[in-house]
């Protein structure tokens, strides 16, 4: 959420920074409902001084007999009274229209930031690794002979509808090894503390990462009001939601290995083919939180954590920075990774690094106490895919892909593979 002093300060700044994301400006909407509301909260505490007041004279008068003054006084008294109880009604009512409107706005882009509509303008910074040259044309990874039997589409559709998947055998223990393997280099390389974290979270930390409210159709609800987290990036940043931390404990780093639930109702006749765009799936996440000053070098770092990941597995990839356009909701930066896939012969997105600055803790009221005695601020909050279980099982079964139908699998899995390094064209490790 947007710091409204800032607003206040620098309107123009702030319809500036909107106008670059491609909004119109709300400067002046905002503080209309900023300046009528302090206007009450001063004519409410105007009115309980003259309450105030009437209430000290109220026995002075009937002292002195003064009966017709005394009357006066306590009618004066209970019209301030009722006076005072309207307009703290009045200002609460136009804080929860200010508030409501704050949190339908998205972010403000860093400067470095490129400018751009849509994916179009993303910029690319680095690449990693060669795609490979195939002697026959790739197949897409539900083409591949290997993966057939253990990607199960129909069944999946008979249990769950379209957007799901069932995973058998060698395929389910590769999507399986991968994610423990990202796990095992976040923990033991990146020093990433493993966390377990429910999949069931209430209204206040969807509002907290900013799914709600302005995303609700994005996500899954129980009937009896849990949301069924799209990413653990909501539970895993939730966790200092209301804490007062002291600056020695920043920076927490964490990961979790978790099932993710998205309607993707925005994507409608997008990626329908395959595993690559799923209503649920698996993600091994990272956040961070830190102190401001760090929050700049954490995002390099983080993006490096998942990027090693692709390194290891041997997978080409490029990073690019997203545009002010193609951001998304809580960033003010975000690096996108792409990892190769020849049965596309595309890029394709597998990370999402972002830094939020401290738009997430304000909503979460997360903030930390400085080492020097300072006043409390706000954390910074950052978080990102390291990485999509599901579409690095993708990548790494079309970049392995022979042309007898097997797949060749990354050196780094034989120990989460029992030794395995192939699976064959029947389906089975070799």
């Amino acid at each position: 959420m947007h710091d409204i002093r800032l607003i206040r300060d620098n309107p123009q700044g702030f319809d500036a920074a909107l106008a670059r994301r491609g909004l119109s400006p709300m400067s002046s909407d905002i503080l209309a409902l900023d300046e009528g509301r302090r206007a009450k909260i001063a004519a409410a505490e105007a009115a309980q001084a003259e309450q105030n007041k009437a209430s000290k004279e109220v026995g002075a008068a009937k002292g002195r007999g003064d009966e017709a003054e005394f009357e006066r006084l306590r009618a004066l008294v209970a019209e301030k009274k009722a006076e005072v109880a309207r307009l703290n009604d009045e200002a609460k009512a136009e804080d929860a229209r200010l508030t409501e409107l704050l949190l339908t706005i998205p972010n403000l882009p860093y400067d470095d930031v490129p400018e751009g509509a849509d994916e179009a303008d993303n910029v690319e910074i680095r690449r990693w690794g060669a795609p490979r040259t195939f002697d026959f044309t790739p197949k897409e990874h539900y083409e591949l002979p290997a993966v057939t039997p253990g990607m199960d589409f129909e069944t999946a559709a008979k249990l769950s509808g379209s957007r799901f998947v069932l995973l058998r055998g060698a395929i389910a223990r590769l999507h399986r090894a991968l994610a423990q393997f990202m796990l095992d280099v976040h923990v033991t390389e990146h020093g990433l503390t493993e966390t377990m974290t429910p999949v069931l979270v209430r209204d206040e930390a969807m509002l907290g990462t900013g799914q709600l409210p302005k995303f609700a159709e994005d996500s899954y609800q129980t009937t009896n009001g849990w949301w069924l987290i799209p990413t653990s990036e909501v539970t895993l940043t939730n966790t200092v939601a209301g804490e007062m931390l002291g600056e020695a404990e920043l920076p927490i780093r964490m990961t979790a290995h978790t099932q993710c639930f998205r309607s993707e109702a925005g994507s409608a006749g997008k990626d329908t083919a395959g595993m690559l765009r799923q209503h649920q799936f698996e993600k091994v996440e990272m956040v961070s939180i830190t102190a401001p000053e760090g929050s700049e070098e954490e995002h390099k770092r983080m993006t490096r954590c998942a990027e090693a990941i692709l390194e290891k597995l041997g997978l080409p990839y490029r990073t690019v920075v997203l545009c002010t356009g193609d951001m998304g909701f809580g960033a003010r930066r975000t690096h996108d990774i792409e990892v190769w896939l020849p049965g596309q012969n595309a890029y394709r997105e597998i990370s999402s690094v972002s830094t939020c600055g401290d738009f997430q803790a304000r909503r979460m009221n997360a903030r930390y106490r400085p080492a020097d005695g300072g006043k409390p601020q706000f954390v910074h909050a950052l978080n990102g895919s390291g990485l999509a279980v599901g579409r690095c099982l993708i990548a790494v079964l079309e970049n392995g892909q022979q042309e007898d139908g097997s797949v060749t699998l990354p050196e780094v899995l034989k120990p989460y593979l029992g030794g395995k390094t192939t699976i064959t064209s029947a389906g089975q490790f070799a």
